[in-house]
């Protein structure tokens, strides 16, 4: 993991948040697009790689992020990138690229207007 930018008063060094929203009315919503399975491969794989825990890397859920339009979507802090993801293949580069070795996946980004 990449120490210099490692803030010493941080528990964590990044967090990685999975909307799982599930809406009832018939919206779309991340959860109907595999959120949760998304969020348990990335959970397995940071844990499997030795990521996992205290001034490491914390997979987290979230309700929902306001960001429908682009899901599935997660963001990982602090660098608050936001990256919508299709994939278990992506789940991994995320999970190996950015979580692991600091590199922002360009290609998952999620676009910047891209809302509900």
């Amino acid at each position: 993991m990449s120490e210099p930018n490692r803030n010493p008063d941080s528990y964590y060094e990044r967090h990685i948040f999975f909307c799982l929203n599930q809406r009832d009315n018939g919206q779309d919503c991340c959860a109907a697009h595999g959120a949760q399975q998304a969020f348990d491969h990335c959970k397995a794989r940071v844990k499997e790689l030795g990521l996992a825990g205290p001034g490491k890397v914390r997979v987290n859920k979230a309700g929902c992020l306001d960001r429908c339009a682009g899901g599935p979507i997660a963001v990982v802090y602090p660098e608050a990138v936001w990256y919508s993801f299709f994939d278990q293949a992506d789940i991994d580069e995320i999970v190996e690229s950015h979580l692991r070795d600091g590199q922002v996946v360009e290609r998952l980004l999620t676009p910047p207007t891209v809302g509900r």
